[in-house]
């Protein structure tokens, strides 16, 4: 039996999702920020994964993007802003990392431009749709309707946000907030999922 995918409608009635705040939210600057971030990243091995990409608007214009990749840990998420050149190195390696499992939302656009961008293919990549899919949901489950489905809770998303430029060198808090919350949401998903099962 196909399973419906809640409405935004519904999801608005429920409760709101418990979001991750500015105090856990930390934006590397240095190379020793880095360093610290891909300490704490490695160590977890499970993560919230996302990236944001300045958005498009002329006909034909290719994304330069992605501009900023999160990892969310449970009680922390880093925020990698790629035009600060310290964080590349740092990224690839967590990027190239198997054993860092990343886990995210339809995740096969961001593997594309990461890809276009650095050459590299992101491994350790778990990507949650697919596994909605096989719950018998009917068509794709994003992070707002996973929310709804197993916290019963509402996730906001901003388009004003969604559609502000990534690539700024400096984040409003805004977006710092809508970032990490897409990873740090994948990961909570993600972890109910496992629970769920060992039951």
């Amino acid at each position: 039996m196909r399973k419906p995918i809640p409405t935004i409608l519904e999801t608005r009635q429920l409760p709101d999702f418990t979001y991750q705040g500015l105090e856990s939210i930390i934006v590397p600057v240095t190379a020793a920020d880095f360093a610290d971030a891909v300490s704490h990243i490695t160590s977890a091995k499970l993560v919230g994964f996302d990236t944001e990409s300045r958005p498009t608007f002329a006909k034909g214009e290719v994304s330069d993007g992605p501009h900023v990749v999160q990892f969310a840990c449970e009680t922390q998420t880093y925020i990698f802003q790629l035009c600060n050149p310290e964080s590349h190195n740092p990224l690839l390696y967590l990027l190239a990392a198997e054993e860092i499992k990343k886990v995210g939302f339809d995740l096969a656009s961001d593997r594309k431009l990461l890809i276009k961008k650095f050459g590299i293919l992101p491994r350790g990549l778990i990507d949650l749709c697919p596994v909605f899919k096989k719950q018998g949901y009917r068509g794709t489950v994003g992070i707002r309707a996973a929310v709804a489905i197993v916290f019963n809770e509402s996730f906001h998303k901003s388009k004003n946000v969604t559609m502000s430029n990534w690539s700024n060198p400096v984040l409003s808090n805004q977006q710092l907030l809508y970032a990490a919350n897409d990873a740090f949401a994948a990961l909570r998903v993600y972890l109910q999922l496992l629970h769920n099962t060992r039951k």
